[in-house]
């Protein structure tokens, strides 16, 4: 076989293995899934799962979520706008206070979820969410807190009310701040 001939066929097999694995998949709906174990959950025993194990999660009134390892919902999330990991102004107060907050209970440190609406694909929103992540980071070293005392995770769209309204959508856009006990 000549050699024009070789990289003809070298890249006809090149495009086919590309070409072929790349489609987007559908997001499963809630319908589509089941509990780990397929073990479904009774309304009327939620209330006992808490009580149930020994680190159980705890609801305060305040919607604070506290379990053994992390503290939810105690400090305001920073909002973004749409396609935006640029903090803006008003934003500032909360991560301000996250810092605050550090910097009196020193034996917590704090991972920043960053999050976005429905829009856009898994592996955007994913980057995305980290950018914000990101730039809250930042900024909370900048008010004098140390790398080591913060993580960051992108939960991208995972959590967001697909096809929500505006407002719902605005609220997905967000990083949310949860305090590590450990």
């Amino acid at each position: 076989m000549n050699l024009i001939s070789r990289k003809l066929c070298l890249v006809l097999i090149s495009a086919s293995v590309i070409f072929a694995g790349c489609h987007k998949k559908p997001r499963p709906t809630p319908a589509d899934t089941t509990p780990v174990g397929g073990a479904a959950i009774v309304p009327d025993k939620i209330d006992n799962l808490a009580d149930a194990s020994a680190g159980g999660l705890q609801q305060r009134t305040d919607g604070v979520i506290e379990d053994a390892d992390t503290i939810r919902n105690l400090l305001q999330p920073v909002y973004f706008d749409f396609d935006r990991s640029a903090v803006k102004g008003d934003q500032k107060a909360n991560i301000a206070a996250a810092a605050d907050y550090l910097k009196k209970t020193p034996q917590y440190r704090m991972l920043l979820e960053g999050h976005c609406d429905w829009r856009g694909t898994s592996e955007y929103n994913m980057g995305l969410g980290d950018r914000r992540a990101q730039a809250v980071k930042q900024l909370l070293q900048s008010l004098g807190i140390s790398a080591d005392k913060l993580q960051i995770l992108s939960k991208g769209s995972l959590g967001a009310a697909e096809k929500g309204s505006q407002e719902q959508m605005a609220k997905d856009r967000k990083v949310e701040f949860v305090i590590l006990k450990k």
